[in-house]
């Protein structure tokens, strides 16, 4: 879900080219060269599924499938009331599949591998499968409170619980503590080298072996969906209706959508695309947005 980039060069070459072959116009090449290098990373609008996505709270790329599955509450986050579903969407933001799964209470974050949809919900994780739909088992989490965001790794299934501030993993069928003290412990992440990253009441942190903390922007508190961009960027969401470029330790608003009372929930990316997938939570619909930088 979460994939390495890295900045093309033939545009540098071109211009360096160019420059060589027209020394009349070497400083203005120069400084169209700075220009492109400082841009700003922003995010521009592509498309919006209809208002029926109830709650949704994380949105969810299989690049195997090209589908997107969403996660709706329906009810409220901490209630075992058997509202919760599961939705397809494609990548032009037509729903497919309003009730693909359903049943579930608060589905919350999720995260495939071997052919499995795994979600959190509240205090347990479900695993469904993508062929037939059907829920194939469960795993209840000991004390377990709101569990949130997961991703996979492999095989491995990490996700949070942010009242605990615990990092969990589900590997081989068991489900142990990878990492504690994370006070509201949100987005989790997993890079493609295995190394893991989270949002929580400090900021953005990658997470040591030994499951200590190792800081990377202590700005960006409270953050809710985490996307791994490479080179050290990273695109994070505030439930409240922030997401922030991030690189180092310094950061850029990309949308603000607090005066609209539109939520920026667990958002996803569509790679290939550029896309951001944005749940919107009370608006009950997912927008998406081509990030450029």
């Amino acid at each position: 879900m979460k994939t390495l980039f890295k900045t093309s060069l033939f545009g540098l070459s071109a211009a360096f080219l160019f420059a060589q072959c027209s020394p009349q116009k070497t400083e203005e090449s120069t400084e169209a060269m700075v220009v492109e290098d400082a841009k700003t990373p922003t995010l521009t609008k592509v498309w919006e599924t209809p208002a029926t996505l109830i709650t949704c709270e994380s949105v969810l790329y299989d690049a195997n499938s090209g589908k997107l599955y969403v996660s709706n509450i329906e009810g409220t986050p901490t209630d075992k009331d058997g509202k919760g579903s599961i939705s397809i969407i494609d990548k032009d933001g037509t729903i497919v599949t309003q009730e693909w799964v359903t049943g579930l209470n608060a589905p919350k974050g999720m995260a495939i591998t071997n052919g499995k949809l795994y979600v959190t919900d509240i205090d347990e994780l479900v695993e469904i499968d993508l062929e037939t739909a059907e829920i194939t088992n469960k795993y209840p989490v000991e004390g377990a409170e709101f569990l949130n965001d997961a991703d996979a790794h492999d095989g491995k299934i990490y996700f949070s619980d942010m009242n605990k501030g615990l990092l969990h993993v589900l590997d081989a069928g068991t489900v142990s503590i990878v990492s504690e003290g994370n006070a509201s412990l949100n987005g989790v992440a997993v890079g493609s080298d295995g190394k893991l990253y989270g949002l929580d009441g400090s900021g953005l942190k990658m997470i040591n072996a030994d499951g200590t903390p190792t800081m990377l922007n202590t700005t960006v508190t409270g953050g809710d969906g985490l996307i791994i961009l490479g080179d050290g960027n990273y695109v994070a969401s505030r439930w409240v209706g922030e997401i922030y470029f991030v690189s180092g330790d310094g950061q850029t608003l990309l949308l603000d959508t607090k005066a609209e009372e539109s939520n920026t929930a667990d958002i996803g990316f569509i790679p290939e695309e550029n896309l951001v997938l944005v749940p919107t939570f009370m608006k009950n619909k997912v927008v998406a947005y081509k990030l450029d930088y």
